[in-house]
């Protein structure tokens, strides 16, 4: 009884790997033929040949596109310490009319607006503030905001380190189709077959690279921009930290 069991398990897994061994070599000769066609592949060629991570890979190129233009329209210093509201607010703090900068600053929302606004709703409840707490208050809400501004940068350098991962899963995956291909036929293994596997497996981690190396730089480059911004907005912050203190000897 154990006997028949175990051999219909048996016939069950081979005839299991002769369905993989007949769908790899049936996948890698659409490649052969791309490549002998065109002395290459097309971007869409490779997504076609490369199995469902490359759908899974492009998915994440979207999300790091989306993520750039993003940073391209906020990290501008107009949005985070705009220098008209600067002047404005400094001004409306030195004359004392706070109730204007206040309006000033829900007007004309942004990190700057923030950690004024901050400052602002504390000399506002207390009749005799403490220079040292609206120091205190402004730097507080200022770290909060350059968390605000920095911390999504970090999303590119998670996209520039899990995209080519994901391309080498693809990869692992390919050789493993290609080597069971000729492991389960040695007859009907041909050098074309094995190495068009080889190729299509390679797809993935080329296109994961074409991702994950782009990502890397622009993380570089906007983490840049991302400090030049906060360094605006620390300037912008001293100021109005210095006008109420002079607001409160006036």
């Amino acid at each position: 009884m154990n006997r028949h069991r175990i051999s219909r398990w048996g016939a069950a897994a081979v005839a299991f790997s002769a369905a993989g061994m007949g769908w790899a070599q049936e996948a890698a000769q659409p490649v052969a033929e791309a490549v002998a066609a065109n002395g290459g592949m097309t971007l869409r060629q490779m997504i076609e040949y490369g199995g469902w991570l490359m759908y899974v890979l492009t998915g994440v190129s979207v999300l790091g596109l989306a993520l750039v233009l993003y940073f391209m329209i906020m990290l501008q210093r107009r949005l985070v310490a705009p220098p008209q509201l600067q002047r404005d607010l400094a001004e409306r703090i030195r004359q004392g009319d706070l109730e204007e900068a206040r309006r000033l600053c829900e007007y004309r929302p942004c990190p700057l607006a923030s950690v004024a606004l901050a400052g602002l709703n504390y000399r506002r409840t207390v009749e005799s503030p403490d220079p040292v707490l609206v120091k205190d208050i402004l730097e507080g809400e200022g770290r909060r905001q350059a968390e605000l501004i920095l911390g999504p940068t970090q999303y590119l350098l998670d996209i520039a380190a899990i995209a080519p991962m994901i391309g080498l899963l693809g990869t692992v995956f390919g050789m493993i189709r290609a080597f069971n291909a000729v492991a389960l036929d040695i007859a009907k293994a041909r050098p074309i077959v094995l190495a068009s596997g080889v190729s299509q497996a390679l797809i993935t981690t080329a296109y994961g690279l074409m991702i994950g190396i782009p990502a890397m730089m622009l993380y570089a480059y906007f983490r840049r921009r991302a400090m030049r911004v906060l360094s605006d907005l620390e300037t912008a912050s001293v100021e109005i930290l210095t006008s109420m203190q002079g607001a409160r000897r006036s």
